[in-house]
């Protein structure tokens, strides 16, 4: 078989979280450039998906949009069930859906936590539970975690984030253990520092801005377009024998 046509993604579905805007967005586009119908889900995602609707209709692609607050347990469950139930099958998950709050850990309270906690790492589980079932009975599916340089290292004020995302490296591997043998791969990506609204706040920092550049070997901060091949690779049939990596896209930062 020829090489690009492991990447092909034609007949297949793709719901992709986090998808109205920056990284989600980007690999979402990817995915619809590839073959996949997207399934597009965030908090305020229109129902025709508005810019990201409109490219993958683009693509020739079919585009379904829906709702769904994260950090509202019953809100998952209900948007796993209705989507399962819209969808006869889904073919690719992809976890991008996430959030951020700034404050140093002396001051970093309660509910900032646990606002971090949910949207990042248990509604991810929950989510990947409902749908990856699905792919365990089938025997074949994909899915892939946003995980982060801080599933490696600690940040700073950002606590909630950075035990969130090491958890996210860590379910990775644990839901690859138990599903590799039943054919569905379950991988992460990683984002170096990339310019969308998460990094606002570092960006306008003059001199964070420049001590965070100057250690990037590539020279530049990311950008949605860099997650495109990553997201594709791992979606596709190229990618059959990888299982529980946590594939680092940032520059070059973690080999500095």
């Amino acid at each position: 078989m020829n090489v690009l046509k492991s990447f092909d993604l034609s007949g297949k579905t793709a719901l992709v979280t986090g998808s109205r805007r920056g990284i989600g967005r980007g690999m979402a586009e990817a995915l619809a450039e590839a073959g996949a119908d997207i399934i597009g889900v965030s908090a305020s995602m229109e129902a025709d998906g508005g810019a990201l609707g409109e490219a993958v209709r683009a693509s020739g692609r079919k585009f379904s949009g829906y709702q769904c607050d994260f950090g509202d347990r019953a809100a998952v469950h209900g948007f796993a069930e209705q989507v399962r139930s819209d969808h006869s099958q889904i073919d690719i998950l992809v976890n991008n859906a996430g959030t951020i709050m700034r404050k140093p850990a002396a001051d970093h309270e309660d509910e900032l936590w646990d606002v971090v906690i949910e949207i990042n790492l248990s509604a991810q589980f929950v989510l990947t539970r409902e749908i990856g079932k699905t792919m365990v009975e089938r025997g074949s599916g994909k899915i892939i975690f946003t995980a982060s340089l801080l599933t490696f290292q600690g940040g700073i004020t950002v606590p909630g984030y950075s035990a969130s995302k090491g958890g996210i490296g860590q379910l990775t591997k644990a839901f690859a253990n138990e599903w590799a043998p039943k054919g569905v791969n379950v991988n992460a990506i990683a984002p170096g520092y990339i310019e969308t609204d998460n990094t606002e706040a570092l960006r306008n920092d003059a001199a964070r801005y420049k001590s965070i550049l100057e250690r990037i070997p590539a020279g530049r901060w990311g950008n949605p377009d860099d997650f495109k091949g990553p997201a594709v690779f791992l979606a596709s049939t190229a990618s059959d024998y990888v299982h529980g990596e946590i594939l680092v896209v940032d520059g070059g930062w973690m080999g500095r």
